[in-house]
């Protein structure tokens, strides 16, 4: 084997090539591959914050759905209750209300009888007084006898 000139020649170049690169050029390519790897990192590390962010979201929402409806279904129950209180309120007054006419219409039934009784009594010796006095044929005076007639009226 031969070693001439050409081959030390171009051991040097290779050697210059290989130096030249490893100053210059490989370092902005490392430095390039490095802020990449970083951002893919960085990339898939949000991509799972973002996918937690999202379930619990999710969870969030579905607790509030479920809340929600219990809510309206207890506040659904009270509307329900308050109006089959107040009907049964209702109720309770409407009878009382007809209690109380029943009670009003029965005593003022009881006086239109009375009255009308009183009234039946006093026409009854009215025609008593005028019968007496032509079966007399004189005037029976009314104030001598009111005794009379109040005792005719009581037994009327």
């Amino acid at each position: 084997m031969n070693i001439n000139i050409t081959l030390i020649g171009q051991m040097i170049t290779f050697a210059l090539l290989v130096w030249f690169t490893m100053k210059f050029v490989w370092p902005p390519i490392m430095r390039a591959m490095a802020e990449r790897q970083k951002a893919i990192a960085d990339g898939l590390a949000q991509a799972e914050r973002g996918k937690h962010n999202l379930e619990l979201a999710q969870k969030k929402a579905a607790d509030v759905m479920r809340s929600a409806r219990e809510d309206a279904a207890g506040v659904m129950a009270d509307a329900g209750k308050r109006a089959n209180a107040l009907i049964e309120e209702a109720k309770n007054q409407a009878h009382l209300e007809g209690e109380r006419l029943v009670t009003a219409a029965g005593a003022e039934i009881e006086l239109e009888t009375s009255r009308a009784r009183e009234h039946l009594r006093r026409a009854v010796a009215d025609l008593a007084v005028a019968g007496a006095g032509k079966v007399l044929e004189k005037e029976i005076d009314a104030k001598a006898h009111a005794k009379l007639l109040d005792d005719l009226i009581k037994k009327l």
